[in-house]
């Protein structure tokens, strides 16, 4: 008959009441006549006492005090208001006076790392000669990772930008798409692809959504967008590239112009924004006691900026590049500097971009032969949105492949999709990982991909 109670409910109101709690053993020290533990649940955790008296013999204070760290109990005790507040624990003015406690799950008794050197800030070790964990380290060992407060607290902010994703998206009238992964071809007709067997043939893993978006949109469902992995085979051994990540894709038909199509993914990302502050302040201050940065600034409308204006910024500041030229990622990161500096925004849209820098797909601008109507988007100086308005009729779309080279063969499914009638669109691919690295402020990607994959990581 028991009621487990969680631990973040555990509050003054329910001082005097005896409670059931499940938890991990986080911490355990044993003081004459008493042993007091620390119990955790993700990123909550209380302060447990058991003591010799009426409901605790010496032998069951003995026993509490050496069960190996993180194995799990069940625990029924009495919730008391703390004399004072109790440091260490989220569950600062109770404690739990322990009556029973029984072990469900025996952890081992050497951990491969220690949880409170996994949550240290990197300073605070280096200046006291306490242990920092190393990034390998926790992802040999993700399992005991993860369970660290501030792993906790990225990945259930990292679900809220999916629930936010979504949420702002059906508000807005979109339709939720789910598309092949398993693709005959490249799909963005380039060569960092993954090849798989395929019974007696060959088969990709798809780099993008991209072709099955257009086709939705061309099949008149007007908005779409989708969730899930997108798979890039390059050899990039950066902060913020993986070989696997999160794909949050959208697609739009739109009536006049493609800034139709800009205001509405600018809009959803600030709505994202605007929700994580609202609900995930508790998430976004654990990880700041770990890395500590500051709040992420958006403006609204978000600003919007055109390429030319970039350059010139930079050039300003002085950087020697061509009006053609892409931006380098050490330019884009002193490029988000100069708009903080000058806008107060940590998010911005880049627009109009060189023509020759973009995919073939991508529409030329109709004013300026030498630009296109493509877009990228930023945070804190790096880019997580790519995105253009598409090409949607088929002869020029068979002059800009035939312009870069592409085997026409290879992207006849894509060409053939626009030959019955196809409406003007744009839309974009967000990355998950770089989203929630970015707002948080974060240095790896890896620290917001929950398993990644790396040209060399492959397990766990």
């Amino acid at each position: 008959d028991r009621v487990l109670i969680r631990i973040k409910d555990l509050t003054a109101e329910k001082a005097d009441e005896v409670v059931w709690v499940r938890g991990r053993i986080h911490t355990s020290r044993a003081k004459g006549k008493q042993c007091f533990l620390v119990l955790r649940q993700q990123q909550f955790n209380i302060q447990a006492l058991v003591a010799v008296g009426q409901h605790a013999s010496k032998q069951m204070v003995k026993f509490a005090a050496n069960i190996n760290k993180e194995s799990i109990v069940d625990v029924e005790g009495v919730v008391r208001k703390a004399y004072q507040k109790i440091g260490g624990c989220t569950q600062q003015d109770v404690e739990l006076h322990v009556q029973r406690i029984y072990v469900i799950s025996l952890a081992e008794p050497r951990l491969p790392l220690q949880l409170d050197d996994a949550v240290r800030p990197e300073v605070e070790g280096d200046e006291d000669g306490r242990a920092t964990v190393n990034q390998d380290t926790r992802l040999d060992n993700r399992v005991i990772d993860l369970r660290t407060s501030t792993s906790q607290a990225i990945f259930c902010l990292q679900s809220g930008i999916c629930q936010l994703f979504r949420e702002t998206l059906i508000r807005k009238g979109f339709v939720e798409i789910q598309t092949p992964k398993i693709i005959s071809a490249a799909s963005e007709g380039g060569a960092n692809v993954f090849t798989v067997s395929y019974f007696k043939s060959s088969a990709y893993l798809a780099q993008s959504p991209q072709l099955y978006k257009q086709m939705c949109i061309c099949a008149d469902f007007e908005k779409v967008f989708c969730v899930g992995p997108v798979f890039r085979a390059e050899d990039s051994n950066t902060h913020r590239h993986l070989t696997e990540f999160v794909g949050l894709d959208i697609e739009m038909a739109f009536n006049y112009h493609y800034h139709e199509v800009v205001d509405e993914i600018a809009d959803t990302l600030v709505q994202i924004f605007k929700g994580l502050q609202e609900r995930f302040q508790t998430e976004i201050q654990t990880v700041n006691k770990q890395f500590p940065c500051e709040p992420f600034k958006f403006l609204e409308p978000t600003l919007r900026l055109e390429y030319c204006e970039a350059v010139a910024m930079l050039r300003e500041a002085g950087i020697e590049m061509g009006d053609e030229e892409d931006l380098s990622t050490p330019n884009e990161k002193l490029l988000g500097r100069l708009v903080k500096e000058k806008y107060d925004t940590d998010f911005y849209i880049l627009d109009k971009y060189p023509l020759a820098v973009r995919p073939f797909y991508t529409m030329p601008d109709p004013v300026n032969p030498k630009n296109s109507n493509s877009y990228d988007m930023f945070m804190r100086g790096e880019e997580i949105l790519s995105g253009a308005q598409r090409i949607h009729d088929p002869q020029l779309l068979t002059e800009r492949a035939k312009h870069h080279g592409i085997d026409l063969e290879k992207i006849k499914a894509y060409i053939d999709s626009f030959r019955f009638g196809a409406p003007p669109h744009a839309g974009g691919g967000i990355g998950l990982e770089r989203v929630t690295m970015l707002y948080l402020g974060l240095h790896n990607v890896r620290q917001t991909s929950m398993f990644p994959r790396d040209p060399k990581r492959l397990t766990p």
